[in-house]
């Protein structure tokens, strides 16, 4: 019989909501007050990732008193996460990014509907900006392995990082999150492994919170472009097929070999002009190749690993969930 939410609380509160910021002090008031207004009792746990801005005195302040892990360096999201996972001690662990600002309702409904199925491993919520659009109603998996926002109506392989509820002792069984990744695609390579475990994944769309999407963190920029497209190779060679994952790695390489000879061609005789963004610059792609050689044996090491775990066929999951 499953756990109830009432059940759970009378022992105590059932989730740490687990905030990780890095000079988050013009932004994070908000996320915490948005706690402080939960109707469901929670513990919060901030990571704060060797702020300078201030924002240790601003928690220390903050009338909720949040319990604060500060680290001496920045480890980015997924380092916070990893380092939170150890001081957690409730069934129940939430993500929150410093950015987000829950609805009253939110963790409730987190709570209630990852706790009335046992099938469940983790649950998303409904992520909105700030002039109301959907910025995600949990993540897809693409034909070419990309984890992508929907924002419409649509089955959802994993769920958005930023605001989700897991069950704590499900997290460590499936190996926790990549610290490694520093940010971006740690959501999608846990969402992964949880499906390869055998759990499932929903996403509750009345959990709702507003996203200053961008506060902290500077999407389109260099960095953000090589965490992107470094960890989705990551992911991909931990818990693809490996045909998949050496298709997509062999596929980067060579648009990378190729696309000073595509310059070349398309100032000469007026030919399709190379993209400007800055994941098609040929010096931040080889420094993704750089860093995913650098990082394989350790990665094909995890990937036996995941493999252990998993009670489902990597290429089950991928023709379930992949182009969908």
């Amino acid at each position: 019989m499953p756990t109830s939410a009432a059940d759970t609380t009378s022992r105590g509160p059932a989730t740490t909501v687990v905030v990780v910021t890095w000079r988050g002090a013009d932004h994070i008031t908000g996320c915490l007050d948005g706690l402080a207004a939960q109707e469901r009792p929670h513990r919060t746990l901030v990571v704060d990732n060797a702020s300078d801005d201030g924002t240790a005195a601003l928690l220390a302040r903050h009338p909720s008193k949040p319990h604060v892990l500060r680290l001496p360096r920045n480890a980015g999201y997924a380092g916070g996460i990893a380092a939170a996972l150890r001081h957690v001690t409730t069934p129940l662990m939430a993500w929150l990014n410093d950015d987000a600002v829950p609805a009253p309702g939110w963790l409730g409904t987190l709570e209630d509907t990852l706790l009335a199925d046992p099938r469940l491993g983790a649950v998303g919520s409904l992520l909105r900006h700030t002039g109301g659009g959907v910025a995600s109603a949990g993540v897809r998996l693409t034909a070419d392995g990309h984890g992508a926002d929907l924002t419409a109506p649509g089955r959802a392989f994993g769920f958005c990082g930023g605001a989700v509820l897991l069950r704590t002792d499900v997290l460590r069984s499936i190996g926790g999150v990549p610290s490694g990744f520093f940010c971006y695609y740690e959501d999608t390579d846990t969402a992964w492994r949880l499906r390869l475990a055998g759990h499932d994944i929903a996403v509750a769309h009345d959990a709702v919170v507003v996203h200053r999407q961008g506060a902290s963190s500077r999407p389109g920029s260099p960095a953000f472009h090589r965490w992107n497209e470094r960890n989705r190779l990551l992911m991909l060679l931990r818990c693809a097929p490996a045909r998949v994952a050496a298709e997509q790695l062999t596929r980067f390489a060579a648009l990378t070999a190729v696309l000073p000879l595509r310059r070349v061609l398309a100032g000469r005789d007026g030919g399709t002009a190379v993209p400007r963004a800055a994941n098609f610059r040929v010096s931040s792609r080889c420094r993704v190749l750089a860093e995913v050689a650098l990082r394989l044996p350790s990665t094909l090491r995890q990937r036996a690993e995941v493999r252990r775990r998993s009670v489902a066929g990597r290429g089950d999951v991928w023709l379930r969930w992949a182009g969908q």
